[in-house]
């Protein structure tokens, strides 16, 4: 293939200020590198020292062609202008990669236009290596230095394995350094990672209680603060204790003018953000008069204290989280459209504990060593214990209503109380129990609600959990067939023939009510 170099002409080096040493010329008596054209880049008022330049060229290298591209330039300091004129140029040029090679001589031009080339060819907007000269050392020649720098990492195995490190490291950091294994769990950290790195806009986490938002939104905060993306501490607001008079000044600040009485001053927890992370955790239960004057500093980062006449300026970057639908919420008129649209720039819905069934064994080492550190001892399960444990998390019919609040002080009881570090199954056995009946018992009012939405007649107290539990599976199931499958997960496989929406839709006849009904 033939090497075809695209490169400025160096007004001042070119003219061999450097002991002789002109870079262009250089470049050409490369012994190993035959250029086969080169394009050398010129402003007008230097079109005497180009045509001097090729005629040079001519001599040291007679088969290297030498095309002169004029290209002027008010000011070659001006990126604008340098970047628009490259890149028109490269639009242009009409590249073909199939019988030529080409490469982007930087050492000549202004430090505007070796950016340029840079951005150019690590965008393929110029598919070419990089190519570094530098003066000739003692008794190496006419010639000098001569490096060939390719972007393609994937030829620089240390700096690509270095890289991959990095890559693993945060992720791992926003999985708390968990293992994870759930595709979905997964793909939501790998994506919020991407956007963690490149972009400052609001991100909204939504999720059960107990999830972990929370906790990974302090983990997104570490992640940004080790990347300089803030420099700000992280501020945290439980929107669920925003109410009645002193919503305002917590958030906002309050002056002592206000109220006239010294120590009344406040600063606000928006003005604590101050070049950090703001958290707005619950927001869904944040008041529609707060969500106002939220937007507004969100979006212009001023707001009034209250008591004040002068504006505050604080920048912050913001992270929401909520546990309901704010959609829904807006539709019911108690979640105002425009801040939904100024937080949903990047949503991420973390899945719940029943949806992460392969997670559970390695959350249960990770709460194990968690429950070691803060009881100061050795605790580990016996095998029998450990089926049973696993068995009982891992089941279809155990829903982890409160997600990981639930499981990790289910695991820190079972190491608290083991006799002689060691957990039994006894224990387990009876930690499953009381867990089934403190579910059954906050669920139980939640079922009947439930029912009595689709059911306006009164039925035996006996079908109403279950019929609860149907009509759930089918509120989150996009098929019948998909409901069927989570609700006769067990006898499913002990059966020849399996038509599972055939037995929800005779189960939901037996109450009157059929598929489109619920969904």
């Amino acid at each position: 293939m033939r090497n075809v170099v695209l490169g400025f002409l160096g007004t001042q080096l070119d003219r061999g200020g450097r002991g002789g040493w002109r870079p262009t010329v250089g470049m050409c008596q490369e012994p190993g590198f035959e250029i086969d054209r080169l394009e050398l880049i010129y402003d007008y008022k230097f079109n005497r020292l180009a045509h001097d330049i090729r005629r040079e060229i001519a001599q040291v290298s007679p088969d290297t062609e030498v095309l002169l591209q004029r290209l002027d330039l008010e000011n070659p300091w001006d990126f604008q202008e340098v970047y628009g004129k490259l890149f028109d140029f490269a639009q242009n040029y009409g590249f073909d990669e199939d019988r030529e090679r080409y490469h982007i001589h930087l050492t000549t031009g202004t430090h505007v236009a070796q950016i340029c080339w840079f951005l150019l060819s690590e965008s393929r907007h110029i598919p070419a290596a990089l190519i570094q000269t530098g003066p000739p050392r003692k008794g190496e020649g006419e010639a000098g230095r001569f490096d060939l720098i390719d972007l393609d990492l994937s030829h620089y195995d240390a700096i690509q394995k270095r890289f991959d490190q990095q890559t693993r490291e945060y992720g791992n950091l926003l999985k708390g350094g968990i293992e994870t294994r759930n595709t979905a769990f997964n793909q939501v950290i790998d994506r919020i990672e991407h956007v963690t790195e490149r972009s400052d806009e609001p991100i909204l986490i939504l999720g059960e209680p107990g999830v972990g938002k929370s906790q990974l939104a302090q983990r997104i905060y570490e992640m940004k603060l080790q990347r300089r993306r803030v420099k700000g501490r992280l501020v945290q607001v439980n929107c669920a204790t925003l109410r009645g008079d002193m919503a305002f000044p917590t958030l906002f600040g309050q002056r002592r003018s206000h109220t006239g009485l010294a120590g009344s001053e406040r600063a606000g927890l928006l003005r604590e953000a101050d070049g950090g992370v703001l958290l707005l955790d619950d927001i869904d239960t944040l008041g529609l008069d707060e969500q106002s004057l939220l937007l507004h500093a969100i979006e212009t980062g001023r707001y009034y204290p209250l008591g004040s006449d002068a504006e505050v300026t604080s920048r912050f970057q913001v992270i929401a989280a909520a546990t309901q639908d704010l959609a829904a919420l807006v539709a019911e008129g108690r979640f105002r459209a425009d801040l939904l649209s100024r937080l949903n720039t990047w949503t991420f819905r973390l899945p719940p504990l029943r949806e992460r069934r392969d997670d559970i064994e390695v959350n249960l080492r990770h709460e194990l060593l968690r429950a070691e550190q803060r009881l100061g001892s050795r605790i580990g399960f016996n095998v029998d214990a450990s089926e049973a444990w696993l068995r009982f998390a891992r089941a279809p019919d155990t829903h982890w209503p409160g997600n990981f609040r639930d499981f990790s002080g289910a695991v820190l009881r079972l190491c608290t109380l083991a006799p002689r570090g060691r957990i039994t199954v006894s224990q387990v056995n009876e930690e499953t129990k009381a867990l089934k009946g403190q579910w059954a018992t906050a669920t139980k009012d939640e079922d009947a609600a439930l029912v009595a939405t689709f059911i306006d007649r009164e039925i035996d107290p006996f079908d109403i959990p279950q019929l609860a539990q149907v009509l759930r599976a089918c509120q989150t199931s996009a098929t019948l067939s998909e409901a069927g499958r989570k609700l006769y997960s067990v006898s499913r496989l002990q059966r020849s023939s399996v038509n599972d929406s055939d037995r929800v839709r005779k189960y939901l006849a037996r109450f009157d009510l059929t598929w489109d009904d619920i969904s």
